[in-house]
C-alpha cells in the first residue's frame, strides 16, 4: 500500500500490517503516521493479514527466530528483514517462577514474574520504541520524539542513537534523577517542562501540528498505532515461556492503559492463530492510589474515566488522563478481572518484598503490581490456586529515592571481629 510520507512517495512495507482501523467505528485508513480516525476521532490501531492455517509451522518459525521480539515479526507491523536493521533488539526477558514470593502470598497454583528490567534501557518501553523506530524509518522521519514519564525518554534516546536518528524528548521537570540522567546520556535533546505528564503530552500534540515539528516521529502520538503493538510481545513471550499456554491470571500496571489492552490483544491473536489452547483468562489492572482514575471508575461501575491530578511516588504510572482507560475497564470486566490500587506505603513494602524473596529489584511500577497482587489475594479477588503472572516493567535503580530513606547498611562496624560480634551479626 502506497502512502505519502514526510520524505516523499514510497511503498510502505510493514510485514503483515495492511491498514489502520478505528477502534470505535471500524473505518479503515492506509498505513501512515496518523493516530485518530477522521470520521469519529477514535483511536487507530493496526489491522493485519496474519499467517493463519498452520499453527505448528508458525510455532516452529517463531522458535527458530532470534532471542528478542523479532522472533514474532510475522505478527508485528515491521518489515521482514527487521532483524538485520540497527535497533536495540529488546525482548525475550525472563519469566521468573517466583516460588518464595508465592509462599509469602499464599499462592499455590504457580506465580511468575515477567521481569522486563532486563531490556536494553531496563524497562518494557524498549519493546514499543523498537516497533516505532521501524515505522519512523518507513515514513521517512528524521527525528524521534516523545512525551514521557521517564522510561520512554531513555528508550527513545537509546533507540535513536542506535538507529541514527536525531532525538528530542519531553519530560515533566521533576522526574527521578536516575531517569533524567539515563534519558540525557544518549546525546539527544532532553527538555523538561513545568507541569505534569498530561501537560507535557498536550504540548507535544501542539508541536505535531506546527511547522517546527515537521519530520518528527512522536512515538506515542503520531506513531502510536505502531508503537503500542510492541506490548503484544509481552503476551507472546509469556505464553511461549509457559510452554505455549495461556496464564490463568495476569496483573498489569496501568499508566495510559495501552500495555494492558495490547497484552489482551496479543493473547486473543495467539488463540485465533491456534498457537495456544483457547481457555478463559483474567486480566487485572494495577494503579497507585495517588493516580487511580481507572481503578476508581471500575469500583464505581462507571464506563467513563474522570481525569485526576497525580500525586504518587510511582511516577512512571502518573498519567492522570489515561487514553486507554475505558478499554481497560472493558477488558477487566470481559475477562472477569478487576482494577485495584495501593498507596505509596504498600508500594515500597512490595518493592522490598519482591527483592527479598526473588532477588528482583523493581521500580515503583513493579511495586504497584506486586502490591496490588497482594491486596487482591487478601481480598479473595485473585484465585491463589491458578497460574498467575505479575509484570515488573522496570529496574529499581531508576527509582532509588522510593526506598532510600528506609534502606541502608544493617550496621556500621570497626574492621575487627569483636565489632562484628557486638553488632549481633555473628
Amino acid at each position: 500500500m502506497a502512502v505519502q510520507t514526510v520524505a516523499g512517495s514510497t511503498d510502505i512495507s510493514l510485514g503483515p500490517a495492511v491498514a489502520l482501523s478505528c477502534r470505535e467505528c471500524g473505518e479503515r485508513f492506509p498505513l501512515g503516521p496518523i493516530f485518530a480516525c477522521e470520521m469519529c476521532f477514535g483511536p487507530l490501531e493496526i489491522a493485519y493479514d496474519l499467517p493463519e492455517g498452520d499453527p505448528e509451522g508458525l510455532r516452529k518459525r517463531i522458535e527458530a527466530g532470534p532471542n528478542n521480539i523479532w522472533r514474532y515479526a510475522p505478527l508485528l507491523p515491521v518489515p521482514a528483514d527487521v532483524a538485520e536493521k540497527p535497533n536495540t533488539n529488546p525482548g525475550f526477558t525472563k519469566l521468573v517462577k517466583a516460588d518464595r514470593l508465592a509462599r509469602e502470598l499464599g499462592v499455590t497454583g504457580g506465580l511468575y514474574v515477567k521481569d522486563d528490567s532486563g531490556n536494553p534501557t531496563h524497562s518494557f518501553k524498549d519493546r514499543v520504541v523498537a516497533i516505532a523506530v521501524e515505522a519512523a524509518r518507513a515514513f521517512g522521519f528524521t527525528t524521534l520524539s516523545c512525551s514521557s514519564t521517564g522510561n520512554l525518554a531513555g528508550a527513545v534516546g537509546a533507540a535513536a542513537a542506535r538507529a541514527g536518528f536525531r532525538s528530542c524528548v519531553f519530560i515533566p521537570h521533576d522526574l527521578e534523577q536516575g531517569k533524567v540522567v539515563m534519558a540525557a546520556v544518549y546525546g539527544g535533546d532532553l527538555v523538561g517542562i513545568e507541569g505534569t505528564y498530561d501537560d507535557v503530552n498536550r504540548f507535544c500534540s501542539e508541536l505535531i501540528g506546527d511547522p517546527a515539528g515537521e519530520g518528527w516521529g512522536f512515538v506515542n502520538v503520531n506513531l502510536r498505532p505502531y508503537y503500542a503493538e510492541g506490548s503484544k510481545t509481552l503476551a507472546y513471550e509469556i505464553c511461549e515461556q509457559l510452554g505455549w499456554k495461556l496464564p490463568d491470571q495476569l496483573v498489569v500496571p496501568i499508566a495510559s492503559g495501552s500495555q494492558l489492552t495490547k497484552i489482551d490483544k496479543g493473547l486473543r491473536e495467539l488463540i485465533r492463530l491456534g498457537l495456544v489452547e483457547d481457555k478463559p483468562y483474567r486480566i487485572f489492572g494495577a494503579q497507585a492510589e495517588g493516580c487511580s482514575p481507572v481503578s476508581r471508575a471500575f469500583k464505581d461501575g462507571h464506563d467513563v474515566v474522570r481525569p485526576v491530578r497525580p500525586d504518587t511516588i510511582a511516577k512512571s504510572l502518573a498519567i492522570g488522563n489515561p487514553a486507554d482507560g475505558p478499554y481497560v475497564l472493558d477488558i477487566a470486566r470481559r475477562t472477569g478481572g478487576a482494577v485495584e490500587d495501593v498507596d505509596d506505603g504498600r508500594i515500597v513494602e512490595a518493592i522490598k518484598l519482591l527483592a527479598r524473596t526473588e532477588g528482583i529489584f523493581a521500580e515503583t511500577a513493579g511495586g504497584v503490581t506486586v502490591g496490588v497482587t497482594k491486596k487482591l489475594l487478601e481480598e479473595g479477588v485473585l484465585d491463589p490456586s491458578l497460574t498467575t503472572v505479575v509484570l515488573n516493567t522496570g529496574d529499581g535503580l531508576k527509582t532509588l529515592d522510593a526506598v532510600a530513606s528506609t534502606t541502608g547498611p544493617s550496621a556500621i562496624i570497626r574492621p575487627n571481629l569483636d565489632s562484628f560480634r557486638e553488632a549481633g551479626l555473628a
